[in-house]
C-alpha cells in the first residue's frame, strides 16, 4: 500500500532504556500527565537546596564576634578586615570548583554531586564550628567551599526532575530555597552562638558549649545536612548512561549524528557553539555579577548591624541580628509560594529582572537613612527593607535561571531543526 512507504520521522517517538535511570525518570514524567505539582520533587528540590544554602552566611550574625575571640585582631577596627577573609574563604574555594562539578555532574551523574557536597557540609561545617584558631576557620571554610558545587547541578536536577508545564516551578523552587536559606542560615546562627551567655540554665558556665561558643549553630545545620544525606540515598538519578546502536537512538543521541551529517554536507555554514549563543551567554554573566553583589550584601549586611556604633555600625546583638534574617527568611518563602506565580504573569523574565534590578539601587541607597534611626523604628524599617531586599533578589535569581534554560532550549531547537531539513 502506499501508506506503507512512508517513513517514519526520526525523532517522532522517545525510546526509553531499562537500565538508564535518566529514561526511567522520564517515563514516569510521561505518566504523570495531568496529575498535578509533583509535590514530592519539589521537597526535595526544597531540602537539598536549603541545605547546600544555609552554611553559606550562617556565620554572618556571629563572626565578627567569633573573629574577636580569636585575638588575632590588634584593633577593634581590624575585626572586620580579618571576618572579611573566613567569609570569602568560602565563596573562593567554591569559585575554584565549581565548573569541575559541573563536568563531574554530566559525566558521572547529578545524584553524587549532590551526595558529596551534603556529605562535605557534614564534616567541614561540623569542624568550622570546632574552630580554635582564625587560620583553622579559613582552612575549614576554603574546604567547604571547594566540595560545595552544588548550585548548578541541583538547578539542572530541577529541570530534568519535572515536567515541562512545572519546570518554572522547580527553578523558582532553587532560588527560593536558595534565598531562604541565606537568610535562615545567619538567623540560626543568631539565635544559636553563644548559647552559654543566651540560655545558662541550659549551657553552664565552663561546659563544652562555652570553650565552643560558636558550634551549636553549625552542628544544628550538620545534623539537619546528615538526615538530607540519609534523604538522598533514594533519589532518583537524571543522567542518561544508555549507549546506543545505529538502529535505536534517542531524540539526543540522533540530533548529535544528525548535526555531524549537518557539518559534513554543509561545510561553509558556520557551527554554533555554547560560546557564541549571546542569549545564554548575557544572562551567566549577569547572573554572576548579580551573585557578586548579593553574596557581598549578606556579608556586608551581617557585619554592619553587629559593629560599634562608633564605626558606623548598629550594635545589634546575634539575637537582633537573627530576628531581623528571620522575619526575612519567612517573607521570601511566602512570597515565592504566593505573589511570585503572579509577578511571573506580568511580563517576561526580562522586564521582571530589570524592574526588580532598578528598585534594588534606591532601596539599598536607603540604608544610609537606615542607620540613623534608633529603638523600635530601627527594627522594624530595617526588616521591611530586608524583606523587600530578598525578594527583588530572589526575583531576579529566579529570571536568570529561566532565561539560561530557554537560551539552550532556542539552541536545540534550531539544531533540531537543521536534522528535520537534513533528513526530509
Amino acid at each position: 500500500m502506499e501508506g506503507e512507504n512512508v517513513e517514519k520521522p526520526l525523532l517522532e517517538r522517545k525510546k526509553y532504556y531499562e537500565n538508564c535511570p535518566g529514561c526511567r525518570v522520564d517515563k514516569a514524567k510521561e505518566l504523570s500527565e495531568g496529575q498535578g505539582v509533583p509535590f514530592t520533587n519539589l521537597f526535595i528540590i526544597w531540602m537539598v537546596v536549603l541545605c547546600a544554602s544555609m552554611p553559606i552566611s550562617s556565620l554572618f550574625s556571629y563572626l565578627y564576634f567569633m573573629v574577636r575571640d580569636f585575638n588575632i585582631a590588634k584593633t577593634e577596627a581590624d575585626i572586620s578586615f580579618y571576618a572579611g577573609y573566613v567569609g570569602c574563604a568560602f565563596m573562593f574555594g567554591r569559585c575554584l570548583t565549581s565548573v569541575m562539578w559541573g563536568i563531574v555532574a554530566d559525566r558521572y551523574g547529578r545524584k553524587p554531586v549532590i551526595m558529596i557536597g551534603i556529605i562535605a557540609i557534614v564534616i567541614f561545617n561540623t569542624l568550622f564550628g570546632l574552630s580554635t584558631s582564625f587560620w583553622m576557620a579559613v582552612i575549614m571554610r576554603f574546604l567547604l567551599g571547594c566540595f560545595s558545587g552544588l548550585l548548578g547541578p541541583v538547578t539542572a536536577y530541577a529541570t530534568e526532575l519535572f515536567r515541562e508545564e512545572h519546570q518554572a516551578l522547580g527553578v523558582s523552587s532553587v532560588t527560593a530555597s536558595w534565598g531562604a536559606g541565606l537568610v535562615i542560615g545567619p538567623a540560626l546562627g543568631g539565635y544559636l552562638a553563644q548559647p552559654v551567655e543566651k540560655y545558662p540554665h541550659i549551657f553552664p558556665k565552663g561546659s563544652f558549649w562555652d570553650k565552643f561558643a560558636y558550634f551549636f549553630p553549625n552542628f544544628i545545620i550538620s545534623a539537619f545536612a546528615f538526615v538530607v544525606a540519609v534523604g538522598c540515598i533514594w533519589i532518583p538519578e537524571t543522567l542518561h548512561n544508555h549507549n546506543c546502536s545505529n538502529e535505536s537512538m534517542d531524540n539526543f543521541e540522533a540530533l548529535e549524528i544528525g548535526s555531524r551529517v549537518v557539518g559534513k554536507e554543509r561545510t561553509n555554514q558556520k557551527k554554533e557553539k555554547l560560546l557564541l549563543n549571546w542569549p545564554l551567554m548575557s544572562s551567566i554573566i549577569i547572573f554572576c555579577v548579580f551573585s557578586l553583589h548579593d553574596g557581598a550584601y549578606h556579608e556586608v549586611f551581617s557585619l554592619w548591624t553587629v559593629s560599634p556604633q562608633r564605626l558606623g555600625g548598629l550594635n545589634f546583638t546575634t539575637n537582633d541580628v537573627g530576628n531581623v534574617l528571620s522575619i526575612s527568611g519567612l517573607a521570601v518563602i511566602v512570597y515565592q509560594i504566593t505573589l511570585y506565580p503572579l509577578v511571573r504573569k506580568t511580563s517576561g523574565p526580562i522586564g521582571i529582572a530589570r524592574i526588580s534590578g532598578i528598585l534594588t539601587i534606591p532601596l539599598l541607597q536607603s540604608y544610609t537613612f537606615i542607620g540613623s534611626l534608633s529603638g523600635f523604628a530601627l527594627h522594624i524599617v530595617l526588616s521591611i527593607a530586608s524583606i523587600l531586599k530578598n525578594i527583588l533578589a530572589v526575583t531576579i535569581t529566579t529570571c536568570l535561571f529561566l532565561l539560561q534554560n530557554r537560551a539552550v532550549a532556542c539552541l536545540f531547537s534550531k539544531l533540531l531543526a537543521l536534522l528535520q531539513v537534513v533528513h526530509y
